[in-house]
């Protein structure tokens, strides 16, 4: 017969998951330093874009009223939308009424002419 194999759901050695594919090498001098230098650099470019950002305390004294603005905007943006989207469903269910009154009674006109070629045959 042939062995089912059930695995062992007890193993300790699978506790780091990804233990074989880490590089567990240390990095060199000069790479450590040059990730320093890159980080510094970033990080004063950083600061030197945010202090040119001018009325930093205007902005931060009216963060609140800015987001209870956007909040009252998005009210408003779903209002709208609701319109914008009620109007469009009733354009085309009156487009589509129109087409099926015409293909009612494009089929009234064709029973009419059979019935009346019948009459006369």
């Amino acid at each position: 017969m042939v062995e089912i194999k059930i695995p062992n759901l007890n193993k300790k050695s699978d506790n780091y998951f990804f233990k074989k594919k880490l590089t567990l090498r240390r990095k060199s001098k000069k790479k450590l330093i040059s990730e320093v230098v890159i980080m510094f650099f970033l990080s004063f470019i950083i600061i030197y874009l945010n202090y040119l950002i001018p009325n930093k305390k205007l902005l931060f004294n009216k963060f609140p009223s800015n987001l209870i603005m956007v909040y009252a905007n998005l009210e408003e943006l779903a209002i709208y939308l609701f319109q914008i989207i009620l109007t469009i469903v009733i354009v085309i269910s009156a487009l589509l009424s129109v087409v099926l009154f015409i293909g009612a009674l494009s089929r009234i006109l064709k029973l009419l002419r059979r019935s009346k070629r019948k009459t006369y045959q």
